[in-house]
């Protein structure tokens, strides 16, 4: 039976080489142009980063290591993070090491929880996230090598210590968060017999009589656990990694970045939205009833929360996942039902919009309403379940930089004065080649 870490052993070597001989041969290449709308426009669609963790190809949706994720979403969230880390899903005897890991790792230091006492009763969940993470820096396993003295090609090692003592603690932390902002009473202690997700679905204290709860949370961790390193969380995470700081600094990073209404609010809108017209019509609004809706919506300038996806140009694969699972376990709640009106809708509204390039749904249509629907109703803490399952991409990028030995992330920038000088002699992109799009 091989670990986690020794798996990682042996793919190490030849991923280091592969990298060396590629830059060695083809290391002054031309990989892609940017444009001047690009600089002004997020750098959206420029290739720069490398993430081998995941994939989002515009016309498939994410795959994780080579595996597009509906063939994956029945997985455990463990089994997810091996695939993330070694392309390969674990074994019975690599999934219960790994459960074995993450069980004798997760205690959460008691000052975490002092620190948590201490915030505004009124603190936002993610904030209290970021913080419970940040303030057991101290602990870093990498911190403390570093000082004392790490050859570079070791910086993995320890990155995958601090990997695993956060990723065995969060979840506890999350939910103790949960049970304290919002009044529900004392924390839940762990469960070691219980796998990452189901002990997570156990410790918010949601009931769950038949275990769907559960099930609904593995899906969840699972869905949003990576989607490449461009996104602003992932992004901010192996950006402060780069620098040598550790997984608690960069973890923190990324979760502050996936507080932002633009990124990880977005399911918390679209339940908003969704209830906002179930109150409008007094109940689960008709087709025509919710076309309605929509039109006034886009008519006062806003967009329709869940509707869209600055990469993909189908349906999220991820939305089919979750609403394939409203079908079988509650297809007949009224805010599910909502849902479905939308998505029976929605696209064929937007499609008469000719500057929409994909008026199709994404991860977030669904997942906020499938939440709602078995009590867990406090939506401006939704950002949180989507943290927990990201974390487990933020680490595994991580690991893998310091495995590949990846410089200091240092672009080169400009000033609105040099390209006002530059653009006008500049070469244009060909006409076929659309810059928003890659």
């Amino acid at each position: 039976m091989a670990t986690l870490k020794e798996t990682l052993a042996t793919e190490i070597p030849a991923a280091r080489q592969k990298i060396k001989d590629l830059a060695k041969e083809h290391g002054q290449r031309i990989i892609d142009q940017v444009t001047l709308e690009q600089i002004f426009g997020g750098m959206r669609g420029v290739n720069c980063l490398v993430c081998d963790t995941s994939k989002v190809p515009p016309e498939r949706g994410l795959i994780i290591r080579g595996k597009p994720i509906a063939e994956v979403a029945d997985r455990l969230p463990e089994e997810i993070f091996w695939l993330l880390l070694t392309g390969s899903l674990p074994d019975a005897a690599g999934l219960k090491s790994l459960h074995n890991e993450l069980t004798s790792r997760a205690e959460v230091p008691p000052y975490v929880w002092n620190v948590l006492n201490a915030m505004s009763a009124d603190a936002h969940p993610m904030c209290m996230l970021s913080t419970a993470i940040l303030c057991m820096e101290g602990e870093s396993v990498f911190h403390k090598r570093y000082d004392s003295g790490l050859r570079r090609e070791e910086f993995w090692e320890p990155t995958l210590e601090d990997a695993l003592n956060i990723i065995a603690r969060v979840p506890a932390i999350a939910a103790g968060i949960y049970r304290k902002r919002f009044n529900k009473g004392p924390r839940i202690p762990n469960d070691p017999v219980l796998s990452w997700g189901s002990n997570f679905a156990r410790m918010l204290g949601v009931p769950d009589p038949k275990g769907t709860f559960a099930e609904l949370m593995n899906l969840y961790l699972v869905l949003h656990c990576d989607h490449e390193n461009g996104n602003v969380s992932a992004m901010a995470a192996s950006t402060v990694n780069s620098a040598l700081s550790d997984l608690y600094y960069s973890v923190s990073a990324g979760l502050n970045g996936l507080a932002g209404p633009l990124h990880g609010l977005a399911n918390q809108e679209c339940l908003g939205w969704t209830l906002e017209a179930m109150k409008k019509f007094n109940g689960t609004p008709t087709k025509d009833q919710m076309r309605e809706h929509a039109t006034a919506t886009l008519a006062a300038g806003k967009v329709i929360p869940g509707y869209g996806h600055p990469v993909l140009r189908i349906t999220d694969p991820r939305f089919t996942c979750f609403y394939n699972f409203g079908k079988t376990h509650c297809p007949d709640d009224p805010v599910f039902k909502t849902v479905s009106t939308v998505y029976e809708v929605v696209p064929d509204v937007l499609k008469h919009l000719h500057k929409v390039k994909n008026p199709y749904p994404n991860v977030d249509a669904a997942s906020g309403a499938l939440i709602y629907h078995y009590g867990l109703t406090e939506g401006i803490y939704y950002t949180v379940l989507f943290g927990v399952s990201r974390t487990l991409g933020y680490c595994a990028q991580a690991i893998w930089n310091r495995a590949l030995m990846q410089p200091i992330f240092r672009p080169k920038s400009v000033t609105t004065e040099w390209l006002t000088q530059t653009a006008p002699t500049a070469a244009l992109l060909p006409p076929n080649r659309d810059s928003s799009r890659m």
